[in-house]
């Protein structure tokens, strides 16, 4: 009974008898019914790209879009739903613009990637929030070269080692 979700999918913080947190799960299913996203690592920068899924012939020419810029040197590419992409890519945003104006440089695709990467688990630890219903891939490009890392709905984060 446990392996449906009944009573145990109600909260965030409430584990099924077999360990799994079904609201992750479900995070993950809005993921997998989306578009197709890709990130390449190559020697001199990273390349961003995204399957273009046309849901609506009454949506707007350049709307839901789900690469996005973080600042000059970053950028992520969204994949699950478009409303949790957009807070995410939000808070990449201030993350990098309280790191430049607190140090006066701007913020290594690392760091940038543990602190969203923060934020999205917070999500996670509080029964009366949901998890984001995305994942984005970041790339940037700093002074250790190109970076390419990964960010699922439960927090956990990803770095690509392998470069073209």
């Amino acid at each position: 009974m446990s392996s449906i979700g009944t009573g145990y999918d109600l909260s965030v913080t409430t584990f099924s008898p077999d360990g799994r947190v079904f609201q992750i799960e479900y995070a993950t299913k809005a993921i997998d019914n989306s578009g197709t996203v890709v990130g390449i690592k190559c020697k001199d920068g990273i390349v961003l790209g995204v399957e273009k899924l046309i849901a609506s012939k009454m949506l707007l020419e350049g709307s839901n879009r789900r690469i996005h810029s973080v600042n000059r040197h970053s950028g992520m590419a969204i994949a699950g739903l478009a409303a949790d992409g957009r807070q995410i890519v939000t808070r990449a945003r201030a993350e990098a613009g309280n790191y430049l104006g607190f140090y006066g440089e701007e913020i290594p695709t690392k760091e940038l990637c543990d602190r969203v990467a923060y934020y999205v688990h917070l999500c996670t630890l509080y029964w009366w929030l949901r998890p984001y219903g995305s994942a984005a891939i970041l790339g940037g490009y700093d002074r250790d070269g190109p970076q390419l890392y990964m960010i699922e709905p439960s927090g956990v984060a990803y770095v690509s080692l392998i470069h073209l």
